[in-house]
């Protein structure tokens, strides 16, 4: 699946570019652009509104908006199409579509879809946006290019905000989506194409983090560690790799004797997805390895593994660790077991393809990828469950 090499992906402050109506005129020269409503558009009330309504990463990189360099990260040079140009200073609608990798993904999807529509709303107070969202079900790269061609084939994109199903599946239909003058931005997974801005978190940095943080309570509980697994649902992916590998360096270069069991580079233990066949993955992971101290789920599955420790009877002699929030999750920190819950913010990485969209079409500045992962623990426990109620609907 990771045919080509992937080491644009080590850095994914990539380069954008200003759009440029027929010569290649600063921004500030454009004044016969789309971006002549510009200074009409309130960036920072644009910002604030985000901020209020719990998107505090996407304010961010709303606030940190900035002219970019001309050129695309393969060299070419964006032009905004024409029809685009003339919607915005005729003060109309544009069509603002996202794309995710799938709508029936336990726990991922859902919170997509509250983001997704959190930003549309917040967007709508502040200039006019039709929103669309298309997503397969089951998931697949084939179907996912399959629906954002159709709806360029038809005219129906103004503005795409894509969460690729992998690194480079989805690179072509950017690429030809640019090429059209569509803006492209993507969220979620670090890619390998032309976009504007890759907004997500760097897997081998959020590896490395997840080491600091298991070190952090290691050091404050007085437990001590040397048998580790590292899993995720799917490790044939360039995150899931690194973020395992990231793990495993932080966690050597503090523990030289610490042993993987499972790890990026040796016998990878892929749980899938399914909560059922997950659960089953590791309760037999824990059967088979009794010399084993703690599991790292690199995405959805540390619920399953901490109820798999339980059913197991060995509450305070393996623990766990995973990616996101799930109320599973929560209670599984509550109980002891799990150290912690990395929150990638899923709602926040579907709500800024909206915000990212109307800032560039009525300013032409392009946020900034600045997100990153937020810890759950003991500590902040309590405040995690409010917001992920909030979030979610949920009361528990």
């Amino acid at each position: 699946m990771e045919g080509r090499k992937m080491s644009r992906n080590k850095n994914i402050k990539r380069l954008v570019v200003v759009p440029i109506l027929g010569t290649a005129l600063a921004l500030t020269q454009l004044s016969g652009s789309a971006f002549a409503a510009g200074a009409k558009f309130d960036l920072a009330g644009f910002a604030k509104a985000f901020n209020a309504a719990g998107y505090d990463q996407v304010a961010d990189g709303i606030n940190r908006a900035d002219n970019p360099p001309l050129t695309l990260a393969d060299g070419s040079t964006f032009r905004l199409s024409k029809k685009i140009s003339d919607k915005i200073k005729a003060g109309k609608a544009f069509n603002y579509v996202e794309s995710i990798q799938s709508n029936g993904i336990a726990l991922f999807s859902p919170q997509y879809m509250i983001g997704y529509k959190a930003s549309c709303n917040i967007a709508k107070k502040f200039g006019p946006i039709n929103c669309k969202e298309v997503a397969p079900n089951p998931a697949g790269p084939t179907q996912q290019v399959a629906q954002i061609q159709a709806l360029l084939n038809t005219g129906q994109i103004d503005c795409l905000s894509i969460e690729p199903t992998d690194s480079n599946s989805l690179t072509d239909i950017t690429n030809a989506a640019m090429k059209k003058g569509i803006p492209v931005f993507t969220v979620g997974v670090s890619t390998n194409g032309n976009e504007f801005t890759n907004w997500t978190q760097i897997p081998d940095k959020e590896g490395l983090f997840a080491a600091k943080t298991l070190l952090a309570w290691m050091k404050k509980t007085g437990t001590e560690l040397t048998v580790f697994s590292a899993t995720g649902g799917d490790t044939t992916q360039y995150w899931a790799q690194n973020r395992m590998a990231g793990f495993e360096k932080g966690i050597k270069a503090a523990i030289p004797n610490a042993v993987f069991i499972n790890s990026a580079s040796s016998n990878q233990l892929n749980v899938s997805y399914d909560p059922a066949t997950t659960y089953d993955a590791y309760k037999a992971l824990l059967a088979g390895q009794p010399k084993l101290q703690f599991i790292l789920s690199v995405d959805i599955g540390a619920e399953h593994a901490t109820r798999a420790v339980h059913d197991a009877g060995l509450d305070g002699k393996v623990f766990t660790m995973g990616w996101n929030v799930s109320k599973g999750q929560l209670d599984g920190i509550e109980a002891g077991t799990q150290v912690a819950a990395l929150d990638q913010g899923w709602a926040q990485q579907s709500a800024f393809g909206a915000a990212a969209c109307m800032a560039y079409l009525h300013t032409g500045r392009v946020a900034p990828n600045t997100q990153h992962l937020i810890p759950i623990s003991k500590s902040n426990l309590d405040a995690a469950r409010v917001a992920f109620n909030k979030l979610t609907g949920a009361n528990n």
